[in-house]
């Protein structure tokens, strides 16, 4: 593991980015931080920066968390052009599909493809699966950088798109969870079932998952719909999931129709909360 880095850029400071900036703040890290929304997103003990090359002059890292490969692409253009740049090395926390990775890892900066998983409470909790891939030094540099944002870690492999490939597998298997959860409960409670009893069951027999385990009692049962994931990311996550499927090879039944249901879903509520799947489902 490389020394620790005084500096440390992040640029996206939505849901997800805010929370990971304050991680690595809280962590001991001098914080450097933009995004396109403006300052006011910019947490508690974080330094403002006007532009990305603004934070390329500031941090040898820089942790990105965007919405889409595109976006990625764009900034890290900025900051490796940046003049009198400090940045070497960008860790992409962002979930943007194994060809983007692999685009990215080629726009002259060191890219270690570190998506996460478990969402904003679980950042918040250092709970959070930060799942990354890239060359031995390259991850070996972002090390401290990457414990800064969470507790746990796990490298799945050595080239960039690897984690990508992971993260559109397990998101697939959430959209899955959580769109099969929604239906059966609307059918349990349409036969007069509570859904807390249902739940209880669920988690102590076959149907448990992570939607029932996490989602519906957390979200659906309390009524909070607040888990800080919106259906048009998961709609974008499982679009990709498929995209690479089909590029790679592999089976896709299951995963198109869950793609149809999240279609649908951010087409009717566009922005929502994605664990409101289950209202929408059960016609609530």
């Amino acid at each position: 593991m490389k020394g620790r880095p005084a500096v440390v850029g992040c640029i996206g400071l939505g849901n997800m980015g805010g929370v990971l900036a304050s991680n690595l703040v809280r962590a001991g890290f001098e914080v450097v931080a933009y995004d396109a929304a403006g300052p006011a997103r910019t947490p508690l003990g974080a330094r403002w920066a006007p532009g990305p090359a603004d934070v390329a002059r500031a941090a040898a890292t820089v942790v990105l968390s965007l919405p889409d490969g595109g976006v990625c692409q764009e900034v890290v253009r900025d900051l490796a052009a940046a003049r009198d740049r400090q940045v070497t090395h960008v860790v992409d926390t962002s979930t943007v599909g194994v060809a983007a990775a692999r685009v990215l890892s080629a726009m002259g900066l060191a890219y270690v493809d570190a998506p996460v998983s478990g969402g904003v409470t679980g950042a918040r909790r250092r709970t959070l699966m930060v799942m990354y891939a890239g060359t031995d030094e390259d991850c070996a540099q972002v090390e401290p950088v990457l414990a800064g944002l969470s507790d746990r870690l796990r490298r799945v492999g050595d080239r960039p798109g690897q984690a990508q490939a992971l993260k559109l597998a397990n998101n697939f298997l959430s959209a899955t969870a959580l769109a099969a959860t929604s239906e059966a409960v609307a059918f349990g409670q349409a036969a007069g079932l509570d859904m807390a009893v249902m739940l209880e069951v669920f988690n102590a027999s076959s149907g448990r998952s992570g939607a029932t385990a996490d989602k519906f009692p957390g979200e659906v049962l309390t009524g909070r719909y607040a888990s800080g994931f919106s259906n048009t990311l998961m709609a974008k996550d499982v679009r990709l999931y498929l995209r690479e499927v089909g590029e790679l090879g592999g089976a896709a039944a299951v995963a198109a129709v869950t793609q149809a249901v999240w279609e649908s879903f951010a087409a009717a509520e566009p922005g929502a909360d994605f664990t409101r799947v289950y209202p929408f489902t059960a016609g609530s």
